[in-house]
């Protein structure tokens, strides 16, 4: 059986010919292999340990089970979509909510586990009926509603939870992040998230040298006079060591909060096939179902030992365009260090000592590009928002979400936020879909003027 685990030498393994590229099943030598793996793991680390962080788990299991999570989608999809998986922010949000109301770590670990379970039978109906029946249950108006509402729904948490700590931090943070963003290029721009992260814990440092202790919340809440930097627990932690596992417990009104995500992580893994498919020549369609359901199998495997959830990275599919180098014996090398990562609690530390201040500046940012994500894919489908079809559920679901609106069906049973407005999107349009007149399926949108067909396609 081919595992995807044997490659050729590419030319004489040191670089690639002018517009040649590396495939998924060559590598270069494996000083640079190696190389490149350190490489996809910088490139994820932005994201992958401030994610654990924001949903409160231990950021050294995040690293070790994004290796392991890795290898099993290298194994599952042969070796054919060169891919990182890391933590996926699509449940910080959901995180927050369960949290907020007296949800524990293993109840939000539990609450994504069943997603990944979910993820998994998406894939699976997927590699039995093809791509068509995404495309028929969750329309590219669906799909953007509900990544632009779990995006948004997240802005409290940064104005009531992250900026207060330090708002000049923030502010601060906010701007390098943005320009290091907007200004870098090549390989530092997609680590920008990670370079905001060091501009940050520097700020603090000085901070604390020059102004001393700072009086605002802290991580709990409180008012206090405390550092900004804290890095006391760094001192004691053992080089050494194995990560904090916990089991999942599982609660319905956890779950329901979480269930709308899936289609976040199908819309993820979908892009992230194409765009590879397109960026080494080979078509991947035929790989969608199975990477989908790889995905859901490490997620389900991670979050039932503590870990987070995981999902294809954007970030490593920047590197790969950069260095043209598609290898999968790059991502196994990926892997490999973040395995190692994973057993140095020392690692762990230094990222749970991350001040509020730099969170606050990094998820400012963070947060509003996962929401802008679902306009992206309104464009990318050219979703004509003009429509009432279109914008009547879109809009009503958003809000929803955004606002964190609440429905209570019984003392115990209420649905609020992500999953009401997810519900509100699919049914509205799928019952609107329905009823509407013919022509609001076939032609002109009525809101306004405008001369373009509707073209009923692109729903």
């Amino acid at each position: 059986m081919d595992l995807g685990v044997r490659w050729k030498l590419h030319g004489d393994g040191r670089t690639p010919a002018p517009g040649a590229v590396v495939r998924p099943d060559e590598r270069l030598s494996w000083p640079r292999t190696i190389g490149l793996g350190a490489q996809h793991v910088v490139a994820m680390f932005g994201a992958s340990f401030v994610a654990p962080v924001l949903m409160g788990l231990d950021p050294n299991l995040a690293i070790m089970m994004s290796g392991v999570a890795t290898v099993i989608f290298l194994l599952a999809t042969r070796g054919r979509v060169p891919s990182y998986l890391g933590c996926s922010l699509s449940f910080v949000g959901v995180a927050a909510v369960i949290r907020a109301q007296g949800g524990s770590s293993a109840t939000v670990t539990g609450a994504i586990l069943v997603v990944g379970v979910a993820l998994f039978l998406v894939g699976l109906a997927v590699r039995r009926f093809g791509a068509r029946i995404i495309h028929a249950a969750m329309p590219p108006v669906v799909t953007g509603a509900v990544v632009m509402l779990i995006g948004f729904n997240l802005a409290p948490v940064t104005a009531k939870t992250y900026w207060p700590q330090d708002q000049w931090t923030a502010l601060l943070v906010m701007l390098f992040t943005g320009l290091a963003v907007v200004c870098l290029r090549g390989f530092w721009s997609r680590v920008a998230i990670f370079l905001g992260l060091v501009f940050g814990y520097a700020v603090s440092w000085i901070f604390d040298l020059v102004l001393g202790r700072i009086h605002s919340v802290d991580a709990s809440g409180k008012v206090t006079d405390h550092w900004r930097l804290d890095l006391s627990g760094v001192g004691g932690a053992d080089w050494i060591g194995l990560p904090d596992f916990h089991g999942p417990a599982f609660q319905w009104s956890a779950i329901l909060v979480a269930l709308p995500v899936v289609i976040a992580l199908v819309a993820e893994n979908a892009g992230h096939v194409k765009a590879v498919g397109e960026m080494t020549g080979d078509p991947l369609d035929d790989k969608l179902g199975t990477a989908i359901s790889a995905d859901g199998v490490a997620s389900v495997l991670s979050t039932a030992v503590g870990g987070p959830p995981n999902t294809t990275y954007s970030e490593n599919i920047g590197v790969m365009a950069a260095t043209r180098v598609y290898s999968t014996a790059a991502y196994w090398a990926a892997a490999g260090f973040a395995l190692l990562f994973g057993v140095c609690p020392k690692f762990g530390a230094i990222v749970a000592a991350i001040p509020g201040g730099v969170l606050g500046g990094i998820t400012v940012i963070l947060y509003g590009m996962i929401g802008l994500l679902g306009a992206q894919i309104w464009t990318n489908a050219g979703v004509d928002l003009r429509n009432p079809l279109n914008l009547v559920p879109a809009a009503a679901g958003i809000i929803i979400g955004i606002g964190d609106v609440s429905m209570t069906f019984s003392d115990t049973f209420s649905l609020s936020g992500i999953a009401l407005g997810t519900l509100v999107v699919i049914t509205g349009y799928h019952a609107l879909r329905a009823f509407a007149p013919a022509h609001l399926k076939t032609t002109t949108p009525l809101l306004d003027e405008g001369t373009s067909s509707y073209d009923d396609t692109k729903p």
